[in-house]
């Protein structure tokens, strides 16, 4: 008899996973995808087509190992679905285009006041808001079409059960749709007149309902296969500290394409929005303190798209050469958005040189965004960082007051995501992460030190 399992769908910015895991969170199979960009057509947009005729296909193959009775969507944020009962009415756009900029004359006036949302302005299409503007603006008819805007997972969970749902944690992530303060629809969704194609408001972990039968036929999953609401990523790697009631100054540290610094206990009097930094709305519907950088897709640009691993002298090296990478290397956000990327000092001579700086890089921008947040108490890293094998010991030596804890599970998001569907009794599993120890190389702070000079003097 085969035994129960979920599945998490993980749509990150860079690849599609799906994940089937069983009733202790064990992994008994997995597959990914790239998740690409559609640059032709009306606008650039997400291959929403592809993602799912792909993951109908898995999900015959995981039907085959296990009893899935849940699946879970997951997703990156920045992201909404304009749907009919016929389906989409536009094509999903995506977040890094720079399209809906072109009415920012429009929008501005618009916008939310920074102390109602905790939304920073931000540039391309990472505030919804603008691009459900932009849209509307744009492509007039086709929008007055959409019976619903759906938030990013809750669109797969509604192709997935016919089910329409509103949650919270993608709502509040700088979309300027949200008042973070009061968790109610913010004044820009008042103006725009949005507020009726949102559809009701549910919890991550709501189970609206059984797979479509005819999902159920042509994958030969159960008839009974729940579809849970979902939650946005960042989101998803928090799960697991609110139910820990008993700490609650500390940060977790999501990395992926993005990090995402969440500073749990942390003041929203200290988030600056020409920094990046803002408040997003967990699960429960409360605000937490943010800030992040593209630190996945730096350190590919720094370290090649085939990284060669370092060695501690590597990163020496360039500590004593003072060879310095200076933000920012990606377009989109951060707290240096906008200032052009630099690399300061003797260039790297080979493949260990890039990726020891391009851990540097990523160790610095993190300890930056740890100070401005006001970060107390344990540190815990998840994610794909957790891979490299210096970081969070380096990171250890900068934050000597704090405990730096590496989780052993590469996907925050994949566990997190797990957890709703056993929200209401969760079993006892052990601990997924581990204390880091100090690499604590010569010159180290008085690198830090410069770094910060430079930046911050640029």
């Amino acid at each position: 008899m085969k035994q129960n399992a979920s599945i998490v769908l993980d749509i990150g910015k860079t690849n599609v996973k799906l994940s089937l895991l069983d009733a202790q969170a064990n992994t008994l199979a997995e597959q990914r995808c790239a998740n690409n960009i559609v640059q032709d057509g009306v606008y650039p947009h997400h291959d929403t087509e592809r993602i799912w005729s792909w993951m109908l296909q898995i999900f015959g193959e995981f039907s085959q190992i296990a009893n899935v009775s849940a699946i879970i969507p997951v997703t990156h944020g920045a992201t909404a679905a304009l749907v009919n009962d016929k389906g989409l009415v536009l094509p999903v756009l995506d977040y890094e285009s720079e399209l809906p900029e072109q009415d920012n004359h429009q929008y501005q006036p618009l916008r939310p006041p920074y102390q109602q949302s905790y939304s920073p302005d931000l540039p391309a299409g990472l505030n919804l808001g603008r691009q459900l503007a932009w849209l509307q603006n744009n492509y007039p008819q086709e929008f007055a079409k959409a019976s619903h805007i759906l938030m990013y997972p809750q669109y797969w969970a509604w192709r997935l059960s016919g089910v329409a749902a509103t949650e919270v944690s993608s709502l509040g992530c700088h979309t300027d749709l949200w008042d973070t303060g009061q968790q109610k629809y913010s004044s820009l969704v008042e103006k725009k007149g949005w507020a009726s194609l949102f559809p009701r408001m549910q919890k991550a972990w709501t189970r609206l309902a059984t797979i479509h039968p005819t999902l159920a036929r042509e994958t030969g999953l159960p008839a009974d296969c729940q579809i849970i609401c979902g939650v946005h990523d960042s989101n998803a790697s928090l799960l697991r500290h609110l139910k820990d009631a008993g700490n609650k100054h500390r940060t977790v540290l999501s990395t992926g394409t993005w990090t995402i610094a969440a500073a749990l206990g942390a003041d929203q009097e200290r988030l600056d929005e020409h920094a990046d930094m803002l408040a997003n709305t967990n699960v429960l519907g409360e605000a937490v303190s943010c800030m992040r950088f593209m630190g996945g897709r730096e350190f590919a640009i720094l370290a090649g798209q085939e990284p060669v691993t370092c060695t501690p002298s590597d990163i020496s090296k360039l500590i004593s050469q003072n060879t310095f990478a200076l933000p920012c290397f990606a377009e989109s956000g951060g707290p240096f958005s906008g200032q052009l990327a630099k690399i300061s000092g003797q260039a790297p001579e080979n493949m260990q040189e890039r990726y020891a700086l391009a851990t540097l890089y990523c160790v610095l921008m993190t300890d930056y965004c740890l100070e401005k947040l006001g970060s107390e108490g344990d540190i815990i890293i998840e994610g794909s960082f957790t891979n490299n094998p210096y970081l969070a010991a380096l990171l250890a030596s900068l934050r000597q007051q704090q405990n730096i804890e590496l989780s052993n599970d590469t996907s925050g998001t994949t566990y997190g995501a797990w957890m709703l569907h056993h929200w209401e009794k969760l079993p006892d599993l052990d601990s997924q992460a581990g204390a880091v120890s100090k690499l604590e190389l010569p010159g180290l702070l008085t690198y830090k030190a410069k770094w910060h000079e430079l930046v911050t003097s640029r």
